[in-house]
Protein backbone atom coordinates (compact mmCIF):
# COMPACT_ATOMS: atom_id res chain seq x y z
CA UNK A 1 0.00 0.00 0.00
CA UNK A 2 1.34 3.43 -0.95
CA UNK A 3 1.79 6.12 1.71
CA UNK A 4 -0.32 9.22 1.43
CA UNK A 5 1.75 12.09 0.03
CA UNK A 6 1.47 14.12 -3.20
CA UNK A 7 3.74 11.88 -5.22
CA UNK A 8 1.93 8.69 -4.23
CA UNK A 9 -1.43 10.26 -5.13
CA UNK A 10 -0.07 11.13 -8.55
CA UNK A 11 1.17 7.58 -9.07
CA UNK A 12 -2.18 6.04 -8.08
CA UNK A 13 -3.96 8.49 -10.39
CA UNK A 14 -1.72 7.66 -13.33
CA UNK A 15 -2.29 3.91 -12.94
CA UNK A 16 -5.91 4.39 -13.98
CA UNK A 17 -5.21 6.69 -17.02
CA UNK A 18 -5.22 5.89 -20.70
CA UNK A 19 -1.90 6.39 -22.60
CA UNK A 20 -3.01 9.77 -24.05
CA UNK A 21 -4.12 11.00 -20.66
CA UNK A 22 -0.87 9.82 -19.13
CA UNK A 23 1.05 11.86 -21.73
CA UNK A 24 -1.03 14.94 -21.02
CA UNK A 25 -0.57 14.51 -17.27
CA UNK A 26 3.23 14.16 -17.69
CA UNK A 27 3.39 17.39 -19.73
CA UNK A 28 1.50 19.26 -17.01
CA UNK A 29 3.88 17.92 -14.35
CA UNK A 30 6.89 19.02 -16.43
CA UNK A 31 5.46 22.49 -16.94
CA UNK A 32 4.93 22.91 -13.21
CA UNK A 33 8.48 21.72 -12.59
CA UNK A 34 9.92 24.23 -15.08
CA UNK A 35 7.88 27.03 -13.55
CA UNK A 36 9.13 26.14 -10.09
CA UNK A 37 12.73 25.99 -11.29
CA UNK A 38 12.51 29.35 -13.10
CA UNK A 39 11.30 31.31 -10.06
CA UNK A 40 13.48 34.33 -9.34
CA UNK A 41 15.46 34.26 -6.09
CA UNK A 42 17.83 36.42 -4.05
CA UNK A 43 20.71 34.08 -3.19
CA UNK A 44 23.87 35.77 -1.89
CA UNK A 45 25.80 32.54 -2.37
CA UNK A 46 29.54 31.91 -2.12
CA UNK A 47 30.23 33.02 -5.70
CA UNK A 48 28.22 36.22 -5.27
CA UNK A 49 30.03 37.00 -2.03
CA UNK A 50 33.37 36.55 -3.74
CA UNK A 51 32.26 38.82 -6.59
CA UNK A 52 31.06 41.47 -4.12
CA UNK A 53 34.37 41.42 -2.25
CA UNK A 54 36.31 41.91 -5.50
CA UNK A 55 34.10 44.79 -6.64
CA UNK A 56 34.37 46.58 -3.29
CA UNK A 57 38.14 46.51 -3.74
CA UNK A 58 37.54 48.13 -7.17
CA UNK A 59 38.79 44.97 -8.90
CA UNK A 60 36.03 45.33 -11.46
CA UNK A 61 37.12 42.78 -14.10
CA UNK A 62 37.51 39.89 -11.66
CA UNK A 63 34.15 40.86 -10.16
CA UNK A 64 32.57 40.66 -13.62
CA UNK A 65 34.01 37.19 -14.18
CA UNK A 66 32.53 35.96 -10.92
CA UNK A 67 29.15 37.48 -11.83
CA UNK A 68 29.18 35.47 -15.07
CA UNK A 69 29.96 32.35 -13.03
CA UNK A 70 27.11 33.10 -10.61
CA UNK A 71 24.64 33.47 -13.49
CA UNK A 72 25.71 30.14 -14.94
CA UNK A 73 25.13 28.53 -11.56
CA UNK A 74 21.60 29.97 -11.36
CA UNK A 75 20.25 32.20 -14.15
CA UNK A 76 17.32 33.18 -11.91
CA UNK A 77 19.41 34.60 -9.09
CA UNK A 78 18.91 38.38 -8.83
CA UNK A 79 21.97 39.10 -6.68
CA UNK A 80 24.22 39.32 -9.79
CA UNK A 81 22.00 42.20 -10.93
CA UNK A 82 22.69 43.94 -7.62
CA UNK A 83 26.43 43.37 -8.06
CA UNK A 84 26.39 44.83 -11.56
CA UNK A 85 24.81 47.91 -10.03
CA UNK A 86 27.88 48.38 -7.86
CA UNK A 87 30.08 48.23 -10.96
CA UNK A 88 28.02 50.83 -12.82
CA UNK A 89 28.01 53.03 -9.74
CA UNK A 90 31.76 52.95 -9.14
CA UNK A 91 32.65 53.47 -12.80
CA UNK A 92 30.27 56.41 -13.20
CA UNK A 93 30.79 58.02 -9.80
CA UNK A 94 34.58 58.00 -9.90
CA UNK A 95 35.15 58.67 -13.60
CA UNK A 96 32.09 60.69 -14.70
CA UNK A 97 32.49 59.75 -18.36
CA UNK A 98 29.41 61.01 -20.30
CA UNK A 99 29.86 58.29 -22.93
CA UNK A 100 29.82 55.62 -20.22
CA UNK A 101 26.79 57.29 -18.65
CA UNK A 102 24.79 57.08 -21.86
CA UNK A 103 25.59 53.36 -22.03
CA UNK A 104 25.11 52.48 -18.37
CA UNK A 105 22.22 54.78 -17.41
CA UNK A 106 19.49 52.44 -18.81
CA UNK A 107 20.91 49.62 -16.67
CA UNK A 108 19.43 51.16 -13.53
CA UNK A 109 15.87 50.85 -14.88
CA UNK A 110 16.56 47.33 -16.14
CA UNK A 111 17.72 46.30 -12.67
CA UNK A 112 14.68 47.87 -11.04
CA UNK A 113 12.45 45.91 -13.45
CA UNK A 114 14.33 42.71 -12.64
CA UNK A 115 13.93 43.23 -8.90
CA UNK A 116 10.23 43.95 -9.34
CA UNK A 117 9.87 40.63 -11.15
CA UNK A 118 11.41 38.81 -8.20
CA UNK A 119 9.78 37.64 -4.96
CA UNK A 120 8.58 40.52 -2.80
CA UNK A 121 8.60 38.36 0.33
CA UNK A 122 12.41 38.48 0.45
CA UNK A 123 14.11 41.19 2.56
CA UNK A 124 16.48 41.67 -0.37
CA UNK A 125 13.72 42.89 -2.71
CA UNK A 126 13.14 46.36 -1.24
CA UNK A 127 16.75 46.53 -0.12
CA UNK A 128 18.02 46.07 -3.69
CA UNK A 129 15.51 48.59 -5.03
CA UNK A 130 16.48 51.18 -2.39
CA UNK A 131 20.20 50.72 -3.02
CA UNK A 132 19.68 51.05 -6.78
CA UNK A 133 17.82 54.34 -6.31
CA UNK A 134 20.59 55.66 -4.05
CA UNK A 135 23.30 54.71 -6.51
CA UNK A 136 21.41 56.27 -9.39
CA UNK A 137 20.75 59.44 -7.38
CA UNK A 138 24.43 59.87 -6.52
CA UNK A 139 25.39 59.37 -10.17
CA UNK A 140 22.72 61.82 -11.36
CA UNK A 141 24.15 64.51 -9.09
CA UNK A 142 27.53 63.97 -10.75
CA UNK A 143 25.89 64.57 -14.14
CA UNK A 144 23.93 67.64 -13.08
CA UNK A 145 20.50 65.99 -12.74
CA UNK A 146 19.78 67.28 -9.24
CA UNK A 147 15.98 67.37 -9.36
CA UNK A 148 15.69 63.84 -10.67
CA UNK A 149 18.25 62.73 -8.08
CA UNK A 150 16.01 64.16 -5.37
CA UNK A 151 13.14 61.95 -6.49
CA UNK A 152 15.40 58.90 -6.41
CA UNK A 153 16.55 59.70 -2.87
CA UNK A 154 12.89 60.01 -1.86
CA UNK A 155 12.09 56.61 -3.36
CA UNK A 156 15.12 55.02 -1.72
CA UNK A 157 14.06 56.42 1.65
CA UNK A 158 10.52 55.06 1.22
CA UNK A 159 11.64 51.59 0.18
CA UNK A 160 14.18 51.15 2.96
CA UNK A 161 11.74 52.42 5.62
CA UNK A 162 9.17 49.93 4.34
CA UNK A 163 11.75 47.16 4.41
CA UNK A 164 12.70 48.00 8.00
CA UNK A 165 9.05 47.77 8.93
CA UNK A 166 8.51 44.42 7.19
CA UNK A 167 11.90 42.87 8.05
CA UNK A 168 13.16 44.60 11.22
CA UNK A 169 15.82 41.98 11.90
CA UNK A 170 17.40 42.30 8.43
CA UNK A 171 20.60 44.12 9.39
CA UNK A 172 21.62 45.46 5.92
CA UNK A 173 18.66 47.84 6.19
CA UNK A 174 20.70 49.91 8.61
CA UNK A 175 23.60 50.34 6.20
CA UNK A 176 21.24 52.33 3.95
CA UNK A 177 18.81 53.80 6.48
CA UNK A 178 21.55 55.03 8.84
CA UNK A 179 23.39 57.24 6.30
CA UNK A 180 20.06 58.51 4.90
CA UNK A 181 19.01 59.58 8.39
CA UNK A 182 22.28 61.45 8.86
CA UNK A 183 22.39 63.12 5.46
CA UNK A 184 18.72 64.16 5.52
CA UNK A 185 19.29 65.63 8.97
CA UNK A 186 22.06 67.93 7.69
CA UNK A 187 20.97 68.88 4.18
CA UNK A 188 22.54 72.26 3.24
CA UNK A 189 20.34 75.11 2.07
CA UNK A 190 21.24 74.47 -1.58
CA UNK A 191 19.51 71.07 -1.38
CA UNK A 192 16.82 71.91 1.21
CA UNK A 193 14.16 71.77 -1.49
CA UNK A 194 14.58 67.98 -1.55
CA UNK A 195 13.60 67.43 2.07
CA UNK A 196 10.91 70.12 2.13
CA UNK A 197 9.32 68.88 -1.07
CA UNK A 198 9.24 65.26 0.01
CA UNK A 199 8.68 65.74 3.75
CA UNK A 200 11.85 63.85 4.64
CA UNK A 201 13.28 64.15 8.16
CA UNK A 202 16.46 62.78 9.63
CA UNK A 203 18.50 62.46 12.81
CA UNK A 204 22.29 62.52 13.06
CA UNK A 205 22.43 60.67 16.38
CA UNK A 206 19.99 57.95 15.38
CA UNK A 207 21.61 57.45 11.98
CA UNK A 208 25.14 57.25 13.36
CA UNK A 209 24.06 54.86 16.09
CA UNK A 210 22.52 52.55 13.48
CA UNK A 211 25.81 52.59 11.57
CA UNK A 212 27.87 51.90 14.71
CA UNK A 213 25.63 48.98 15.61
CA UNK A 214 25.91 47.60 12.10
CA UNK A 215 29.70 47.69 11.76
CA UNK A 216 30.09 46.06 15.19
CA UNK A 217 27.39 43.42 14.66
CA UNK A 218 28.08 39.68 14.48
CA UNK A 219 25.24 39.24 11.99
CA UNK A 220 26.43 37.32 8.92
CA UNK A 221 25.26 40.00 6.49
CA UNK A 222 26.77 42.74 8.63
CA UNK A 223 30.10 40.96 8.33
CA UNK A 224 29.65 40.59 4.57
CA UNK A 225 28.92 44.31 4.09
CA UNK A 226 31.34 45.50 6.78
CA UNK A 227 33.86 47.09 4.41
CA UNK A 228 31.22 49.05 2.55
CA UNK A 229 29.61 50.17 5.81
CA UNK A 230 32.96 51.32 7.22
CA UNK A 231 33.55 53.39 4.08
CA UNK A 232 30.23 55.25 4.55
CA UNK A 233 30.64 55.50 8.31
CA UNK A 234 34.13 56.99 8.04
CA UNK A 235 32.99 59.82 5.79
CA UNK A 236 29.99 60.57 8.03
CA UNK A 237 32.16 60.53 11.14
CA UNK A 238 34.71 62.81 9.45
CA UNK A 239 32.38 65.43 7.98
CA UNK A 240 29.20 65.20 10.06
CA UNK A 241 30.48 64.27 13.52
CA UNK A 242 33.74 66.20 13.00
CA UNK A 243 35.88 63.39 14.40
CA UNK A 244 38.83 62.99 12.02
CA UNK A 245 41.08 61.50 14.69
CA UNK A 246 38.54 58.75 15.37
CA UNK A 247 38.34 57.93 11.66
CA UNK A 248 42.04 57.15 11.51
CA UNK A 249 41.84 55.20 14.77
CA UNK A 250 39.03 53.17 13.19
CA UNK A 251 41.17 52.50 10.11
CA UNK A 252 43.90 51.17 12.39
CA UNK A 253 41.54 49.28 14.71
CA UNK A 254 39.75 47.50 11.87
CA UNK A 255 43.09 46.86 10.14
CA UNK A 256 41.74 48.09 6.84
CA UNK A 257 43.71 46.86 3.84
CA UNK A 258 44.96 50.12 2.34
CA UNK A 259 47.21 48.27 -0.10
CA UNK A 260 44.95 45.79 -1.88
CA UNK A 261 41.57 47.48 -1.41
CA UNK A 262 41.54 50.59 -3.59
CA UNK A 263 38.30 51.85 -2.06
CA UNK A 264 40.02 51.95 1.32
CA UNK A 265 43.18 53.44 -0.18
CA UNK A 266 41.07 56.24 -1.64
CA UNK A 267 39.22 56.71 1.66
CA UNK A 268 42.41 56.99 3.72
CA UNK A 269 44.28 59.23 1.27
CA UNK A 270 41.32 61.51 0.58
CA UNK A 271 40.45 62.06 4.24
CA UNK A 272 44.13 62.46 5.13
CA UNK A 273 44.48 65.25 2.57
CA UNK A 274 41.34 66.92 3.90
CA UNK A 275 42.62 66.66 7.49
CA UNK A 276 46.03 68.12 6.57
CA UNK A 277 47.94 64.84 6.93
CA UNK A 278 49.80 65.14 3.64
CA UNK A 279 52.69 62.80 4.44
CA UNK A 280 50.29 60.06 5.57
CA UNK A 281 48.27 60.44 2.37
CA UNK A 282 51.41 60.16 0.26
CA UNK A 283 52.48 56.97 2.07
CA UNK A 284 49.06 55.42 1.41
CA UNK A 285 49.12 56.21 -2.30
CA UNK A 286 52.70 55.07 -2.77
CA UNK A 287 52.04 51.77 -0.97
CA UNK A 288 48.82 50.83 -2.79
CA UNK A 289 48.81 47.90 -5.19
CA UNK A 290 49.14 49.41 -8.69
CA UNK A 291 48.22 46.25 -10.58
CA UNK A 292 46.21 46.70 -13.78
CA UNK A 293 43.44 44.50 -12.31
CA UNK A 294 42.03 47.54 -10.47
CA UNK A 295 39.62 50.04 -11.97
CA UNK A 296 41.55 52.89 -13.62
CA UNK A 297 40.59 56.32 -12.35
CA UNK A 298 41.96 59.84 -12.59
CA UNK A 299 41.24 60.25 -8.87
CA UNK A 300 44.78 59.11 -8.02
CA UNK A 301 46.34 61.96 -9.99
CA UNK A 302 43.88 64.38 -8.40
CA UNK A 303 45.01 63.31 -4.93
CA UNK A 304 48.71 63.22 -5.81
CA UNK A 305 48.44 66.68 -7.37
CA UNK A 306 47.15 68.08 -4.10
CA UNK A 307 49.82 66.27 -2.09
CA UNK A 308 52.63 67.70 -4.20
CA UNK A 309 51.07 71.17 -4.21
CA UNK A 310 50.86 71.15 -0.40
CA UNK A 311 54.53 70.20 -0.28
CA UNK A 312 55.25 73.06 -2.73
CA UNK A 313 56.78 70.52 -5.12
CA UNK A 314 55.31 72.51 -7.96
CA UNK A 315 56.67 70.62 -10.97
CA UNK A 316 55.29 67.31 -9.69
CA UNK A 317 52.00 68.96 -8.76
CA UNK A 318 51.69 70.29 -12.31
CA UNK A 319 52.45 66.85 -13.73
CA UNK A 320 49.70 65.11 -11.73
CA UNK A 321 47.10 67.85 -12.14
CA UNK A 322 47.71 67.98 -15.87
CA UNK A 323 47.32 64.22 -16.15
CA UNK A 324 44.02 64.51 -14.28
CA UNK A 325 42.79 67.16 -16.74
CA UNK A 326 43.93 65.09 -19.72
CA UNK A 327 42.29 61.83 -18.61
CA UNK A 328 39.24 62.85 -16.57
CA UNK A 329 36.03 62.93 -18.62
CA UNK A 330 33.78 64.55 -16.04
CA UNK A 331 33.22 68.06 -14.73
CA UNK A 332 33.46 67.91 -10.93
CA UNK A 333 36.62 69.65 -9.65
CA UNK A 334 37.85 70.52 -13.13
CA UNK A 335 37.77 74.26 -12.42
CA UNK A 336 39.34 73.60 -9.03
CA UNK A 337 42.27 71.71 -10.57
CA UNK A 338 42.75 74.26 -13.36
CA UNK A 339 42.96 76.96 -10.70
CA UNK A 340 45.60 74.96 -8.82
CA UNK A 341 47.59 74.63 -12.05
CA UNK A 342 47.36 78.39 -12.44
CA UNK A 343 48.62 78.82 -8.87
CA UNK A 344 51.52 76.44 -9.41
CA UNK A 345 52.70 78.31 -12.50
CA UNK A 346 52.17 81.63 -10.71
CA UNK A 347 54.40 80.55 -7.80
CA UNK A 348 56.99 79.31 -10.29
CA UNK A 349 57.07 82.78 -11.82
CA UNK A 350 55.59 81.65 -15.15
CA UNK A 351 52.90 84.33 -15.47
CA UNK A 352 52.02 83.43 -19.07
CA UNK A 353 51.05 79.85 -18.18
CA UNK A 354 49.38 81.05 -15.00
CA UNK A 355 47.20 83.38 -17.06
CA UNK A 356 46.43 80.64 -19.59
CA UNK A 357 45.15 78.33 -16.87
CA UNK A 358 43.22 81.17 -15.23
CA UNK A 359 41.29 81.60 -18.47
CA UNK A 360 40.79 77.83 -18.75
CA UNK A 361 39.38 77.88 -15.22
CA UNK A 362 36.70 80.28 -16.43
CA UNK A 363 35.88 78.37 -19.63
CA UNK A 364 36.16 74.70 -18.71
CA UNK A 365 34.29 72.55 -16.22
CA UNK A 366 31.12 73.40 -14.30
CA UNK A 367 30.20 74.96 -10.98
CA UNK A 368 28.36 72.05 -9.35
CA UNK A 369 30.77 71.76 -6.40
CA UNK A 370 31.68 74.47 -3.90
CA UNK A 371 35.36 74.14 -4.83
CA UNK A 372 34.56 74.75 -8.51
CA UNK A 373 32.36 77.73 -7.66
CA UNK A 374 35.16 79.31 -5.65
CA UNK A 375 37.76 78.65 -8.36
CA UNK A 376 35.47 80.27 -10.93
CA UNK A 377 34.81 83.32 -8.78
CA UNK A 378 38.50 83.85 -8.05
CA UNK A 379 39.48 83.38 -11.69
CA UNK A 380 36.89 85.95 -12.77
CA UNK A 381 38.41 88.58 -10.50
CA UNK A 382 41.46 88.94 -12.77
CA UNK A 383 43.41 89.74 -9.60
CA UNK A 384 46.34 87.53 -8.68
CA UNK A 385 46.55 86.37 -5.06
CA UNK A 386 49.14 87.76 -2.71
CA UNK A 387 52.09 85.40 -3.13
CA UNK A 388 52.99 85.37 0.58
CA UNK A 389 49.43 84.56 1.61
CA UNK A 390 49.13 81.92 -1.10
CA UNK A 391 52.26 80.08 0.04
CA UNK A 392 51.08 80.21 3.65
CA UNK A 393 47.65 78.92 2.63
CA UNK A 394 49.06 75.99 0.69
CA UNK A 395 51.43 74.99 3.49
CA UNK A 396 48.66 75.34 6.10
CA UNK A 397 46.30 73.21 3.99
CA UNK A 398 48.98 70.54 3.82
CA UNK A 399 49.52 70.45 7.58
CA UNK A 400 52.91 72.16 7.51
CA UNK A 401 52.09 74.69 10.23
CA UNK A 402 55.58 75.74 11.29
CA UNK A 403 56.52 76.40 7.69
CA UNK A 404 53.30 78.38 7.13
CA UNK A 405 53.89 80.44 10.26
CA UNK A 406 57.44 81.15 9.13
CA UNK A 407 56.13 82.55 5.83
CA UNK A 408 53.92 85.01 7.74
CA UNK A 409 56.50 85.85 10.42
CA UNK A 410 56.70 89.57 11.16
CA UNK A 411 53.47 90.36 9.31
CA UNK A 412 50.29 92.02 10.66
CA UNK A 413 46.95 92.79 9.06
CA UNK A 414 48.17 96.34 8.51
CA UNK A 415 50.80 95.05 6.06
CA UNK A 416 48.02 94.17 3.61
CA UNK A 417 46.34 97.17 2.01
CA UNK A 418 43.57 95.27 0.21
CA UNK A 419 40.59 94.42 2.48
CA UNK A 420 40.38 90.85 1.17
CA UNK A 421 44.08 90.30 1.87
CA UNK A 422 43.86 91.64 5.43
CA UNK A 423 40.86 89.33 5.93
CA UNK A 424 42.74 86.33 4.57
CA UNK A 425 45.74 87.10 6.77
CA UNK A 426 43.78 87.09 10.06
CA UNK A 427 41.85 84.00 8.99
CA UNK A 428 45.04 82.16 8.01
CA UNK A 429 46.71 83.01 11.31
CA UNK A 430 43.64 81.65 13.07
CA UNK A 431 43.80 78.40 11.14
CA UNK A 432 47.51 77.94 11.78
CA UNK A 433 47.15 78.48 15.53
CA UNK A 434 44.03 76.30 15.55
CA UNK A 435 45.90 73.47 13.86
CA UNK A 436 48.77 73.91 16.34
CA UNK A 437 46.34 73.49 19.25
CA UNK A 438 46.64 77.10 20.41
CA UNK A 439 42.92 77.68 20.78
CA UNK A 440 42.86 81.09 22.50
CA UNK A 441 45.14 82.66 19.88
CA UNK A 442 43.07 81.02 17.15
CA UNK A 443 39.78 82.44 18.50
CA UNK A 444 41.19 85.97 18.55
CA UNK A 445 42.20 85.82 14.89
CA UNK A 446 38.94 84.07 13.93
CA UNK A 447 36.91 86.82 15.59
CA UNK A 448 38.87 89.40 13.61
CA UNK A 449 38.10 87.46 10.43
CA UNK A 450 34.37 87.45 11.22
CA UNK A 451 34.43 91.19 11.91
CA UNK A 452 36.23 91.93 8.64
CA UNK A 453 34.47 89.43 6.39
CA UNK A 454 30.92 88.67 7.58
CA UNK A 455 29.45 90.70 4.71
CA UNK A 456 31.99 89.73 2.07
CA UNK A 457 31.77 86.94 -0.57
CA UNK A 458 34.93 85.12 0.60
CA UNK A 459 34.44 82.05 2.78
CA UNK A 460 36.88 83.13 5.51
CA UNK A 461 34.37 84.64 7.96
CA UNK A 462 31.91 81.74 7.71
CA UNK A 463 34.65 79.16 8.13
CA UNK A 464 36.05 81.13 11.06
CA UNK A 465 32.64 80.94 12.75
CA UNK A 466 32.52 77.17 12.18
CA UNK A 467 36.04 76.72 13.56
CA UNK A 468 35.19 78.72 16.70
CA UNK A 469 32.17 76.45 17.06
CA UNK A 470 34.44 73.40 16.86
CA UNK A 471 36.68 74.81 19.60
CA UNK A 472 33.79 75.59 21.95
CA UNK A 473 32.19 72.22 21.23
CA UNK A 474 35.46 70.50 22.08
CA UNK A 475 35.49 72.43 25.38
CA UNK A 476 31.88 71.32 26.00
CA UNK A 477 30.74 74.95 25.93
CA UNK A 478 27.75 74.02 23.82
CA UNK A 479 25.75 77.25 24.01
CA UNK A 480 28.75 79.21 22.73
CA UNK A 481 29.33 76.58 20.05
CA UNK A 482 25.71 76.80 18.87
CA UNK A 483 25.94 80.60 18.74
CA UNK A 484 29.04 80.34 16.53
CA UNK A 485 27.44 77.79 14.21
CA UNK A 486 24.33 79.97 13.91
CA UNK A 487 26.58 82.92 13.08
CA UNK A 488 27.85 80.93 10.09
CA UNK A 489 24.32 80.12 8.96
CA UNK A 490 23.27 83.77 9.23
CA UNK A 491 25.92 84.89 6.74
CA UNK A 492 24.68 85.51 3.22
CA UNK A 493 25.91 84.05 -0.03
CA UNK A 494 29.61 83.26 0.10
CA UNK A 495 32.09 80.70 -1.15
CA UNK A 496 31.54 77.12 0.05
CA UNK A 497 28.16 78.08 1.52
CA UNK A 498 26.53 74.66 1.02
CA UNK A 499 29.32 72.68 2.65
CA UNK A 500 29.91 75.20 5.47
CA UNK A 501 26.19 75.40 6.24
CA UNK A 502 26.08 71.62 6.43
CA UNK A 503 28.97 71.62 8.89
CA UNK A 504 27.27 74.30 10.98
CA UNK A 505 23.96 72.40 11.00
CA UNK A 506 25.75 69.20 11.96
CA UNK A 507 27.44 71.04 14.82
CA UNK A 508 24.15 72.44 16.12
CA UNK A 509 22.55 68.99 15.94
CA UNK A 510 25.46 67.44 17.83
CA UNK A 511 25.32 70.09 20.55
CA UNK A 512 21.56 69.65 20.94
CA UNK A 513 21.87 65.86 20.90
CA UNK A 514 19.60 65.49 17.89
Amino acid sequence: MLERHPFSIGIVYQLSLTPMKKLFFSIIICLFSVAAFSQKVYDFNTTCRAAYNEIIKLKIDSGKQLIVKARLQNPNNLIPDLLEGYIDFFVLFFNEDPAEYSIRKPNFDKRLDAFNDGPDNSPFYRYCVALTYIQRAAVKIKFGERYSAGWDFKKANSYIKDNKSKFPSFQPNNMIYGPLEVVIGTVPSGYKWVTSLFGMKGSINEGMQLMRNFINSNDSYAKLFANEAIFYYSYLMFYIENKPEEVFRLIQLKKLDLVNNHLFAYLAANLAINSKQTDYALNVLQARNTSAEYMPTAAWDFELGYIKLHQLQLDEAIQHFQKFIDTFKGSFYVKDVLQKLSWAYYLKGNKAEAERYRLLTIRNGKTESDADKTAYREAKKIVWPNETLLRARILNDGGYQKEALAVLAGKTANDFTKPEEALEYVYRMGRIYDDMGKDDEAIKFYQSAIKLGKDRPEYYAARAAVQIGFIYEKRNQKSLAIASYEQCLDMGDHEYKDSLDQRAKSGIARCKGE
